[in-house]
């Protein structure tokens, strides 16, 4: 069986082994396509050559320099214009007019009036200048000769040769056809060479002012990376911001829109600038329009910082180099130094760097403290690194809350008297009670004679909006949570707001996400340091920052959530703001959880031993002697009062009311009495150690719920 073969085309010789092949032909109605015309192929051809990119980046270079050559001509023509004549000066007074300072344009003309003065005197001189010239030349010439014949003189004299009398006026003759000789070499190339320099100078001016359009620029440029911030820069931004008012002052001053701007100062990772905008323009127009002001400048959004100093009228730019602020910043001192100790009432705690890159040192002493922002953005990082600063002052003692609980504030066992973790309601209602022991001791402390000195006390509550939304309530129907005055965590806190400052206890609160529900208002605004990370509007930035500072230029929540993780913007007399404004922003050193280990494995060397009092499950039975023993710690004596104190910040049920004589009669049944030393009573570490023994050994050990 053999197989036929279909073939479209026939063929005109088939061969004779062929033969046997079917052959079929198909006709097609479709007319045959006709050849691509000569023009049509060239003129493709011409568009893949004019579009390829070798081409387009060729022709850009050729029009770019070419531009530059152009262009820095009239540049170099208008800078001789404005040096020949008064021009200058009249721009300088419609600026000065249009931005509504009659004073700086009266003082501009008194200019332009001494200029015409000058200018008229020197065109007045060039009457007589011919006559002076030609006799100072006359004059000149004849004493050369004279001097030259006077020198011949002597030299002949010398010699006793009268051929040298003309001696050295021969030479000056000869040195003068030396000079003319090598000028008749050097001018014909001087005349081919004199016109290309001329154009490279032009060039090169072009080329500093980017005096080309914007297609022919290099793509870097072209797309603003890297541009170098120029008066002229700042001046068209300002222009093309869409505020009516300034855009027709800065067309009507002309060249001198940069008449408005300070001098721009190197800053850090950027540049600031201050802007004295026209009469008509307030600040307001250009603050809610920070955006469109950094895509004028080439810039994003959170690249351009722009506050108000003190000078009326004014706004000053921060305005940072493309993409520093997404660089991290070096490690904390706190990590790198490990001699460094800390001061409670005269130091400062290194946080971090301010967007100039100037470290940002932040003062603690007496100042009740608020971080808040948008969760995962490092509060707790920020709150922690203060703390871990201050934990090398050893006279520092912490009660501390981590509402949380996942392990953050680990690391300060054995350095806080309390150390709470966890983020249930039971965590709140011991939270609360540490901070109500808090506000015991504080007014002790007030009670005290007039003169007394106290140890700092920093009472520590990370993530407290779990503390205001507690709906847990007491056996008085008293809510541990909540913004009314009957809310037990809210009394607390407003109380040491009130009073602790004097008496050095301090209040320091880390929240996420603030609102009026879980940040009341008079708890925030109770805070002498006010600080927030990336928020979500403005009206959260409001609660966390104040009125104030977000009028002056604050925008937590213009920061990037995420990208800005660490970047913190602070209200604060204790940290050095740039005068004028009512807040900085500062970009907060990342100390890892091994490092805060470090850290505090530092502080514990430093002090005595701290005994840290953990969170208590409610209904747990209490042995008096053995908790007696673990609040002493590692010291070796403890005034009883300070005891006490403990023992109620260990369970205030159980030993919250308790007394001296509740005291004295545990330790008296044991046999560890106290006693005086410097005319104070004592509890012994040692006699309640050797009781504890005593007790375990005769099996009498007793305890009570």
């Amino acid at each position: 069986m053999s197989d036929n073969v279909v073939r479209l085309h026939k063929d005109t010789e088939p061969t004779a082994q062929d033969a046997s092949v079917t052959t079929l032909t198909v006709v097609s109605d479709a007319p045959a396509s006709a050849p691509v015309p000569l023009w049509v192929r060239s003129g493709r051809a011409v568009k893949r050559f004019a579009t390829d990119e070798k081409t387009t980046t060729a022709v850009r270079a050729v029009a770019r320099h070419g531009m530059y050559t152009f262009n820095g001509g009239r540049i170099v023509a208008r800078r001789t214009w404005d040096g020949r004549t008064g021009s200058r000066y009249e721009r300088m007074i419609r600026a000065a007019e249009a931005a509504g300072n009659h004073e700086l344009a009266e003082e501009w003309e008194e200019r332009l009036q001494r200029f015409r003065d000058a200018r008229h005197r020197r065109r007045m001189d060039l009457l007589t200048s011919p006559v002076d010239v030609a006799k100072g030349a006359a004059i000149g010439t004849g004493m050369s000769i004279g001097t030259l014949v006077a020198l011949g003189i002597v030299m002949a004299l010398n010699t006793k040769d009268v051929a040298d009398v003309i001696t050295p006026l021969t030479a000056v003759i000869e040195f003068i056809g030396l000079l003319i000789t090598i000028v008749q070499v050097v001018w014909p190339y001087a005349v081919t060479l004199g016109p290309l320099f001329a154009l490279l100078a032009l060039w090169s001016v072009g080329r500093k002012q980017q005096a080309a359009p914007n297609w022919a620029l290099p793509d870097n440029v072209r797309n603003g990376e890297g541009e170098p911030i120029t008066p002229s820069i700042v001046v068209k931004a300002l222009r093309d911001l869409g505020v009516p008012a300034l855009a027709r002052a800065i067309k009507e001053m002309g060249d001198a829109g940069a008449s408005m701007l300070g001098p721009i100062r190197i800053a850090g990772c950027g540049v600031e600038v201050d802007v004295t905008l026209p009469s008509g323009v307030s600040t307001v127009e250009v603050q809610q329009r920070r955006r469109k002001l950094a895509e004028n400048l080439t810039r994003h959004e959170h690249e351009v910082f722009i506050t108000i100093p003190q000078a009326a009228r004014t706004v000053r730019l921060w305005i940072a180099d493309s993409g520093a602020l997404d660089e991290p910043i070096g490690p904390s001192p706190l990590v790198t130094d490990e001699t460094m100790t800390a001061d409670y009432a005269k130091g400062r705690a290194p946080w971090g760097q301010d967007l100039r890159g100037d470290a940002a040192a932040l003062s603690l002493y007496q100042r009740h403290l608020l971080i808040t922002g948008l969760s995962n953005q490092g509060k707790t990082v920020a709150l922690r690194s203060l703390a871990l600063w201050l934990s090398l002052d050893k006279s520092v003692q912490f009660l501390m809350g981590d509402l949380k609980g996942v392990g953050d504030w680990a690391m300060f066992d054995g350095l806080a008297t309390t150390l709470i973790q966890g983020p249930t309601d039971e965590h709140v209602i011991q939270v609360t009670e540490m901070v109500e022991g808090a506000v015991d001791e504080m007014n002790r402390r007030i009670q005290a004679p007039p003169g007394t000195t106290f140890p700092p006390l920093i009472v520590l509550v990370d993530e407290a909006q779990v503390a205001f939304m507690c709906p847990a309530k007491d056996e008085d129907k008293r809510p541990y949570g909540g913004a009314k005055a009957n809310s037990r965590y809210f009394m607390a806190v407003r109380k040491i707001h009130n009073q602790g400052r004097a008496v050095n206890v301090l209040m320091w609160q880390g929240t996420q996400d603030p609102t009026n529900e879980n940040l009341p208002k008079l708890v925030r605004e109770g805070a002498h340091t006010r600080a927030s990370l990336a928020l979500g509007t403005e009206s959260q930035a409001r609660m966390a920052l104040g009125d104030k500072a977000v009028d002056g230029g604050a925008a937590p929540n213009l920061l990037r959530p995420g990208l800005d993780r660490g970047t913190l913007v602070v209200a604060s007399d204790g940290i050095a703001i740039p005068a004028g404004q009512s807040s900085i922003t500062v970009r907060t050193h990342y100390i890892d959880d091994d490092g805060a280990e470090a850290i505090t494995d530092r502080a514990k060397a430093l002090r005595d031993g701290v005994t840290t009092l953990h969170a208590i499950e409610q209904g747990e039975e209490r042995d008096p002697l053995a908790d007696i023993a673990s609040v002493l710690g590692e010291s070796s004596r403890v005034r009883t009062k300070d005891v006490l104190t403990r023992l109620a910040n260990l369970n205030q049920d159980a030993y919250g009311g308790w007394s001296f004589i509740d005291l004295k009669r545990v330790l008296d049944d044991a046999g560890a009495e106290p006693y005086k030393s410097d005319g104070v009573m004592v509890v012994s570490r040692d006699r309640v150690s050797r009781a504890l023994v005593n007790r375990d050994s005769d099996g009498s050990a007793s305890a009570f719920k």
